[in-house]
């Protein structure tokens, strides 16, 4: 392959020829950053990600299992200055999109608010009313062994 003669001039100046007085060489860091991949679709990755977590769907109680944690909301109610310990699974809904996980938590009652429509256990957790789906513990084992005799 032949060379013109501009190019032969050009070839004879190198890399740092090039840039003259006016300009100083770019900084390998920087010229590598021109050829680092970009995000062409910035947030896809999240999106794809939010999409793929899973949630549960929550339903509301039937009539039977309404009156079975009536009865035992009434229990601990009656038995609150004893502080019972009581075991609570409930759905928390997904600020997000659609469903939600449920969760179970174990702690000692504190008190009843009933304006708030929240449990409040000894270590400050609240528990929702509407989203309990049950509710467990030794309070209710005298009541239970009652319903069965």
């Amino acid at each position: 392959m032949l060379l013109s003669e501009t190019e032969k001039r050009i070839m004879r100046f190198g890399y740092h020829g090039l840039s003259g007085k006016y300009h100083r060489p770019m900084p390998m860091i920087k010229r590598a950053a021109q050829f680092a991949p970009f995000a062409a679709l910035t947030g896809y990755d999240d999106a794809v990600r939010e999409e793929a977590r899973l949630t549960d769907d929550f339903t509301l109680a039937d009539d039977d299992r309404n009156e079975i944690l009536s009865v035992k909301h009434n229990i601990i109610e009656h038995n609150i200055d004893e502080q019972p310990e009581v075991q609570f699974t409930y759905f928390i809904p997904d600020e997000r999109k659609a469903g939600g996980s449920f969760v179970t938590v174990k702690g000692n009652v504190r008190r009843i608010d009933d304006y708030s429509k929240v449990f409040i256990l000894t270590d400050s957790q609240t528990v929702p009313f509407e989203y309990i789906t049950e509710i467990r513990g030794e309070i209710f084992k005298e009541y239970e062994n009652s319903m069965y005799q």
